[in-house]
C-alpha cells in the first residue's frame, strides 16, 4: 500500500513546484494573471530560449486589437476642438471616497473593453502594444514582456525595458486621464463596471518613461504637459476623447490649457478673420457732441481691478472690484480664493 501512494505524492509535488515556477512574476502580474498563465503552460510547450518577436513579427489576434496614436492631422484638431467645446466645465469635486480598488484589480482582463478577455493582462497588452524589439517570458505564451525598446513619447528619449522587481519601474504604464481626476471630474457616478474598463481602456493608456509619470502624479493638463512638445497634441487629444466618451468634464483652466495646446497643432483651424468696417455715412448730418459729464471721482480707499497689484484680501474685495471670478494668472488671484483648486477664485 505504502509503494502505491509514492506516484501521488510525486505528482502532487510536480505541481507545487510548476505552481512555484509559473508565480515567480513581478508584483505587477495579478493571481488572475498567474492562472491564465498556469493555463497557457499546460497548453504550451516549455521554451528554452525566449522568443523574440518585431512588430513586423506581431500576428497575435489581440495586438490587432490596439491603433497606435494618430498623427496631427487637421481632422484630428478639428475633432478634438469639436469635442473639447463637448464637455461640460465646472470646478473639481472633493476627493473624498477615492480609492484605487474602485476601479477594479490592477490590469484585470476582466473588462468589455479592446483586449480585454485576451488572456493577457492589461499591462503587458499596452507593452506589447508600445514597445518594439520585444523579447516574451518563456511559457508565457507570448503574453508576458521580458524586455523590450520604448521609444518615450512623453520625454522622447528611448528606454532599454528589462522586466524585474528592480527594473520593471522604468517604464511605467500613464493613465493620460488620472483615475484620481476622474473621481473628482464624473467617475464617482460611473458604476463599477464601467469605472473598470476606464482603468483599462487602451485609448487612456500609454507606455511611458517612469519618471515623467511620477512627475505628472494626478495632474491635469493645467499643471501637467509632457515635456516633449511635439507630443502634447497627440496627449490632450487622448485626454479630450476619453473624457467625452466616458462623459467626464474639465475645469476651465483645464479646458483653456488644452485649448492652448490644439490651437498651436499642425492643422489646426485658422482663427475667423475680424469682420469688415461698416461703411462711413456719408448723405445724414453729423449730430452735434454730447455735453462732456464729468466722472464721479473714486472713493478713496475702493479697490480698482486695473489698479490692483497683489491678491485681493477676500472674494467680498474682489466682488466689489468688479473682478470676479478671478483667473490664476490674473491681477488679485491667489490660491485662498480658489478652494477647488481650479484656477477660478470667488466663482461661486
Amino acid at each position: 500500500m505504502t509503494r502505491k501512494k509514492w506516484p501521488w505524492v510525486a505528482g502532487g509535488i510536480a505541481v507545487v513546484i510548476a505552481f512555484a515556477t509559473v508565480t515567480d512574476a513581478e508584483e505587477d502580474v495579478s493571481v488572475a494573471d498567474n492562472a491564465s498563465i498556469l493555463a497557457a503552460v499546460a497548453t504550451t510547450p516549455t521554451a528554452t530560449t525566449p522568443t523574440v518577436t518585431t512588430p513586423a513579427d506581431v500576428s497575435e489576434p489581440s495586438l490587432q486589437l490596439f491603433v497606435a496614436p494618430e498623427s496631427d492631422g487637421g481632422s484630428r484638431v478639428e475633432g478634438a476642438l469639436a469635442q473639447l467645446n463637448s464637455l461640460e466645465v465646472k470646478g473639481r469635486a472633493p476627493k473624498t471616497g477615492y480609492d484605487r480598488d474602485l476601479f477594479g484589480q490592477s490590469w484585470t482582463d476582466d473588462v468589455d473593453v479592446e483586449g480585454g478577455h485576451n488572456g493577457c493582462d492589461t499591462r503587458n497588452d499596452i507593452l506589447k502594444r508600445d514597445l518594439v524589439d520585444i523579447v516574451y517570458k518563456p511559457g508565457s505564451n507570448n503574453c508576458a514582456v521580458q524586455s523590450g525598446t520604448l521609444h518615450d513619447p512623453y520625454t522622447g528619449s528611448t528606454i532599454a525595458f528589462t522586466r524585474g522587481k528592480s527594473t520593471s519601474s522604468a517604464v511605467q504604464i500613464d493613465h493620460v486621464v488620472a483615475l484620481s481626476d476622474a473621481w473628482q471630474k464624473g467617475a464617482q457616478q460611473l458604476d463599477t463596471r464601467t469605472r473598470w474598463n476606464f482603468a483599462n481602456d487602451p485609448r487612456n493608456l500609454r507606455a511611458v518613461d517612469g519618471s515623467a509619470n511620477q512627475q505628472k502624479s494626478d495632474g491635469d493638463a493645467a499643471t501637467w504637459l509632457p515635456p516633449n512638445k511635439a507630443f502634447r497634441c497627440d496627449y490632450v487629444s487622448a485626454q479630450v476623447e476619453v473624457k467625452a466618451a466616458y462623459h467626464l468634464w474639465v475645469t476651465r483652466a483645464e479646458r483653456d490649457a488644452i485649448e492652448r495646446v490644439l490651437t498651436n497643432c499642425d492643422g489646426a483651424p485658422a482663427p475667423a478673420p475680424a469682420p469688415a468696417p461698416a461703411p462711413a455715412a456719408t448723405t445724414q448730418a453729423v449730430p452735434p457732441p454730447a455735453p462732456v459729464v464729468e466722472q464721479a471721482p473714486v472713493m478713496q480707499g475702493a479697490p480698482v481691478q486695473d489698479a490692483v497689484t497683489g491678491p485681493f484680501a477676500n472674494c467680498a474685495a474682489a466682488r466689489a472690484a468688479g473682478a470676479a471670478p478671478v483667473y490664476a494668472g490674473s491681477p488679485g488671484y491667489s490660491p485662498k480664493l480658489d478652494r477647488d483648486g481650479d484656477g477660478v477664485g470667488c466663482e461661486g
